[in-house]
């Protein structure tokens, strides 16, 4: 299949390779997607590919130190299906809150195999943490004392870490966790203090999570980041109650979204974390090292897919009008952390190329000038009845959207 001409103008997003195209229709799962949106019934909705999460991870095993225990973050897609998958391929799941614990629970995980974070747990949180036998990760001075209790008066002895603020930040990270003032974890100069309260505490000490940064594409970054982390847990280990049998990195690993964005490259970062893990070794002993991904796991396998319902032109410019938009995927639309709004990676599912392509803008069907998939983008012709295919749907796309804005019928999801 010859690629379609394309506005040299206008950069392009990285290749959206993962997906293969047949007689121009994509596919997904192996399936063709008009196939796919046969069985689903209606649109809009969001179909995953088991197959690809399944690659990346197969993948990034390969890349990384055998010492790495990869940990699945469920609030990048909670979708049960999704979690139940996940948890049969990676070494644990973190949550953060009690119902993605039930959710995370009902896998038949090993409870010891999940981490609970959160800068803000409710009674409820805490109590189904404590029962479940997870570790905790704590984020406040505060948040000890109300486990402590739990542990007092139900004469149990929960596994705690403490997630600390440590004092750097992931440089050109797309969301900042750490470092300054921040309302996630303790900061790491209060650490010491609070290890030595627990020391007194009904509390079994397991070590710490630091993690200071996501969606981060660059290497350098990623690098300078986890050495920092490593330096603090050595540094913070020196006064803990007991020693460090487990110490969570973050993630950080970002994918690629925007024009001028590509792919992350592992090799620099696997081989730093070699030596890494060979320091923790000597200064840790036995400690589990875990790396905990949400949506480098699962992003990319994902599509969020509605279809046109008018096409109109105003003005000189054309607009695709479909029965999706912001309220199921409110990232794509601009309004989930974008400064300046760019797109993301968009195609007609059912023609994918065309010698000739238009531009065009693609909008969902609310009453408001923010709900826009797709701004000017070249695309071959479509009209009533063509897939708008979103790509890189796969994390924080379902659960993070408005669904109830405006009334409209939620949106599908598909596992394949």
């Amino acid at each position: 299949m010859s690629k379609p001409e394309r506005a040299r103008t206008r950069p392009q997003h990285a290749t959206m390779d993962q997906f293969a195209v047949v007689d121009n229709c994509l596919q997904v799962g192996g399936r063709s997607l008009l196939e796919v949106a046969a069985q689903v019934g209606s649109t809009p909705f969001y179909a995953y590919d088991s197959a690809l999460m399944t690659t990346r991870v197969a993948e990034l095993r390969a890349a990384l130190p055998a010492g790495i225990h990869l940990h699945y973050a469920m609030k990048a897609n909670p979708m049960p299906a999704v979690v139940q998958h996940m948890a049969g391929i990676t070494d644990g799941l973190d949550v953060a809150s009690a119902g993605e614990l039930a959710t995370a629970l009902a896998t038949g995980i090993d409870p010891r195999d999940i981490s609970f974070a959160g800068p803000g747990k409710s009674s409820a949180d805490l109590q189904a943490a404590v029962a479940s036998g997870v570790i905790i990760n704590m984020e406040s001075e505060g948040e000890m004392l109300r486990i402590a209790a739990l542990a007092t008066a139900g004469g149990t002895r929960p596994r705690v870490a403490i997630r600390v603020n440590p004092d750097f930040e992931l440089k050109t990270s797309g969301m900042k966790m750490g470092g300054g003032p921040r309302p996630f974890g303790v900061d790491a100069e209060r650490v010491p203090a609070m290890l030595a309260q627990m020391a007194t505490l009904p509390l079994d000490f397991m070590g710490f999570h630091i993690f200071s940064g996501s969606q981060n594409l660059r290497a350098e970054a990623i690098i300078e980041a986890q050495s920092k982390t490593f330096e603090l847990a050595f540094r913070l280990a020196e006064s803990a109650p007991a020693p460090l049998s487990w110490l969570n990195i973050g993630g950080g690993l970002g994918i690629p979204y925007f024009p001028g964005e590509q792919r992350i490259e592992l090799t620099a970062i696997a081989a730093n974390l070699e030596s890494l893990l060979a320091a923790a070794k000597a200064r840790l002993g036995d400690a589990e090292i875990v790396m905990e991904l949400g949506r480098y796991l699962v992003a990319e396998a994902g599509i969020y897919v509605c279809e046109v319902v008018d096409k109109k032109i105003s003005r000189g410019e054309t607009f695709l009008i479909t029965n999706g938009g912001l309220h199921h995927h409110l990232a794509a639309s601009g309004n989930f952390g974008q400064v300046i709004r760019k797109n993301y990676p968009v195609c007609i599912g059912n023609r994918v190329a065309a010698p000739e392509l238009k531009t065009v803008s693609i909008v969902g069907p609310l009453c408001t000038p923010l709900d826009i998939l797709a701004d000017k983008m070249d695309l071959p012709a479509a009209d009533a009845g063509d897939l708008v295919v979103v790509f890189q749907s796969g994390a924080y796309g379902f659960s993070a959207s408005p669904r109830d804005f405006l009334g409209h019928p939620h949106p599908r999801e598909i596992l394949l």
